[in-house]
């Protein structure tokens, strides 16, 4: 029976495991100088806006409401002021101090690189950078805005800084907040929430405990808490997102991507289906997993689980960047597998399922990736052995598939979600790196700088109606219809209901972006939903598109009038000027708790 290999650090070409100590020399990355002179060249930009909105509350705005009101709040403050109360305001008052944040900083930087099982070089430099960085401009600011502190009894020595922004603030942000993201990224379980939501309030709380001791006006710790995001948001995407500090490539990223630039992989000859393999041996069971998300840690506790189950001889086959789960799933239904099991994000899943498409050998779902897109809509936990344990304890599901094919894009199916157009370029400008630290977010520092994605023109033709022509800057295709945080792009959309749904998005100008997210946070509510036969061309009273429509169909085609960007289950694909999307329905068995789908 195969064993997982076991892990150990990537040789670097031409070198042996050796001791070879040049091998350990320190190098810089790749790109470093280019990526240090983009955050160098934001900070400056970061540190004349905040400079700005200084100048402006301290000049032509301070007669203005909110700034009039602000005496009132420090007033309130110190009127509410107890024993109690003084004293926690002291302890969340330090935890901003500036002597706390570099220590901590300093403790964690060093356990980020010096741990054995870890070192994470990248990680520290992003707390570290954005720490540095948050102080800097902060030191600019506080020798070009001249600002008094607030005219109540101050708690404490008033430094010899303006009031405008709270360094307390300011810091706590870029520490605290950076640590959140670092343990949202890390941790797994039900402390990873809780880590990080405390860590996100310990800010907030140093903010108010600013305001309560009476050292700044409430504009100063907004400024400080805005000062301090920037500092992270501007690092963040730098190290994580823009990909232009590069290292030695690691095999087997999340989602299929290959060494040569990240298009999926045509199907195998080697995908088969249950008819033409062996007689599926309900017992035996085939775990497929992706090793840049599924650690030894984690198989040994899914094998607990799957013993607990009666499952004890399971073979656990690991997925590779060449073959991303197709050929590992084709095998196992081959070889009479009657269960298998995949772990990973959801490249990895729509890889095993493009094998295992009417096959009816069932799938458990163990989500270990980024989206989490399939395993979200279907109802299942989002721990990997809560999931499987639900899995396992379920019934089996028929749901649909969408197959999709283009130019340069071999047929091909989709369990989730397929698109082109803004959606296909946040998924090209986010890095696998960014990915791995950040988890989902990182999707949204690398949609800041794909909102300018030009609109495009294309052509909707869906099943036997009428060509519809379109402007947008998106095109959704979806089985499903939630995404991360709870947002519905696609609220009729149901796995097993035999239809896909299709979403374009149009949003002209800033009153369209709000109209767009208003009513894709509402879930679509009483948004136009027309199917194919029935569809009419959707405008306002001054003829321009509207910014969201929503279409059911079981076949669409869209071209487009230039090559778009295009995803498959939030893998980038080779751009085009087509897609060809049709429904399999009940193609896929799954294995779903009571309730599922």
């Amino acid at each position: 029976m195969p064993t997982a290999a076991p892990e150990r650090p990537a040789e670097l070409p031409g070198r042996g495991p050796g001791p070879d100590r040049s091998s350990r020399s320190i190098t810089l990355p790749r790109g470093t100088g280019r990526t240090a002179a983009r955050v160098g060249a934001l900070t400056v930009c970061q540190g004349a806006l905040m400079v700005g909105f200084g100048l402006l509350i301290t000049g032509p705005a301070r007669g203005l409401w909110p700034m009039t009101v602000e005496d009132d709040v420090n007033e309130g403050f110190e009127r509410a002021r107890t024993g109690t109360l003084t004293t926690l305001s002291s302890f969340a008052s330090e935890a901003g101090n500036t002597m706390t944040i570099i220590a901590i900083t300093l403790l964690v930087c060093a356990g980020l690189i010096l741990i054995p099982r870890l070192p994470l070089w990248r990680q520290a430099a992003f707390l570290a950078v954005a720490v540095s960085l948050q102080a800097l401009v902060f030191l600019v600011i506080t020798e070009c805005v001249d600002r008094h502190r607030p005219e109540v009894d101050r708690l404490d020595a008033s430094p010899p800084t303006s009031s405008y922004t709270s360094g307390h603030t300011g810091a706590a942000t870029a520490l605290y907040g950076g640590l959140a993201v670092l343990a949202l990224s890390r941790l797994r379980g039900p402390w990873r929430r809780i880590v990080g939501g405390l860590l996100l309030l310990l800010p907030l709380m140093v903010a108010v405990a600013r305001l309560y001791r009476g050292m700044h006006h409430p504009t100063d710790v907004i400024g400080g808490l805005v000062n301090g995001s920037l500092s992270l948001l501007i690092v963040g995407r730098a190290l994580f997102v823009d990909g232009s500090v590069t290292a030695p490539a690691d095999a087997g990223k999340d989602g299929g991507a290959t060494a040569t630039g990240g298009a999926v992989p045509a199907p195998s000859p080697a995908t088969a289906r249950a008819d033409r393999g062996a007689a599926p041996d309900q017992a035996r069971t085939v775990v497929i997993f992706n090793p840049t998300v599924t650690h030894e840690a984690d198989r040994e506790a899914l094998r607990a689980v799957l013993a607990r189950h009666g499952r004890t001889g399971a073979e656990f086959v690991e997925t590779t960047a060449q073959d991303p789960g197709t050929g590992q799933a084709a095998a196992a239904v081959r070889d009479g597998a009657g269960l298998v099991v995949v772990c990973g994000g959801d490249g990895t899943l729509r890889a095993a399922a493009d094998a295992l498409a009417g096959s009816g050998v069932p799938l458990a779902v163990v989500p270990c990736g980024t989206g989490n897109l399939l395993a979200r809509n279907l109802g299942l936990p989002l721990s990997p052995t809560a999931a499987l344990d639900a899995a396992l304890r379920g019934t089996p599901h028929r749901i649909d598939l969408g197959r999709v094919e283009g130019d340069d894009l071999p047929g091909t199916h989709f369990a989730a979600m397929s698109g082109a157009g803004l959606d296909a370029a946040i998924m090209e400008h986010t890095d696998d790196r960014a990915k791995s630290v950040l988890g989902w977010p990182a999707y949204v520092l690398a949609g800041v700088g794909t909102l300018r994605t030009p609109r495009m023109r294309v052509t909707v033709r869906l099943d036997d109606a009428t060509a519809l022509h379109r402007t947008a800057r998106m095109v959704l295709v979806g089985n499903v219809g939630t995404v991360q945080g709870g947002t519905t792009l696609l609220p009729a959309a149901r796995p097993d209901d035999g239809l896909l749904d299709l979403l374009i998005l149009d949003p002209r100008g800033v009153g369209g972006w709000i109209r767009a997210l208003t009513t894709l946070l509402r879930g679509g509510a009483k948004a136009p939903r027309p199917t194919a036969v029935d569809t009419v061309t959707a405008q306002d009273g001054d003829r321009s598109g509207v910014p969201v429509e929503f279409f059911t169909f079981r076949r669409a085609e869209l071209t487009f009038d230039a090559p778009q960007s295009r995803e498959l289950d939030g893998d980038p694909v080779t751009p085009g000027r087509r897609l060809t999307a049709e429904v399999r329905p009940g193609a896929l068995t799954v294995l779903l708790p009571t309730g599922g789908a």
